[in-house]
């Protein structure tokens, strides 16, 4: 079975920075493209970046790019989410989500592992 396991969120002020990571328990994680999404208060789940498992490849909307990095580290099973000069708008729950061999896809729907989210909040 697999499990996909968020931390880093919390409550920062306007300007800060937060670095989640998304821990995967399984083993062949290299073969796994990754996304974050997030879901404000009140809002439907969108999405915030994807890398691709082949090529590294990233994505992001306008609303997080320049902003907010993907990353991950296929030997420690884990991908991270980089977020600088935070803003109150990017408060949300922060989810990652996971489809093996998949293509960078911006849909939810496309995701068949999801971890259970972590929360960020933004004070202005």
């Amino acid at each position: 079975q697999v499990h996909l396991v968020e931390s880093g969120g919390g409550l920062v002020q306007a300007g800060d920075s937060l670095r989640l990571s998304c821990a995967a328990s399984f083993g062949t994680f290299s073969r796994y493209t990754v996304a974050w999404f997030r879901q404000p208060p009140g809002k439907e789940r969108e999405f915030v970046a994807v890398m691709k498992w082949s090529s590294s490849t990233t994505e992001y909307p306008d609303s997080v790019k320049g902003r907010f990095t993907i990353s991950r580290d296929n030997d420690k099973n884990t991908a991270y989410l980089q977020m600088n000069s935070l803003k109150p708008e990017d408060t949300a729950v922060y989810y990652c989500a996971g489809r093996i061999w998949g293509s960078g896809s911006q849909s939810p729907g496309d995701y068949n592992y999801w971890g259970q989210g972590t929360a960020v909040t933004v004070s202005s």
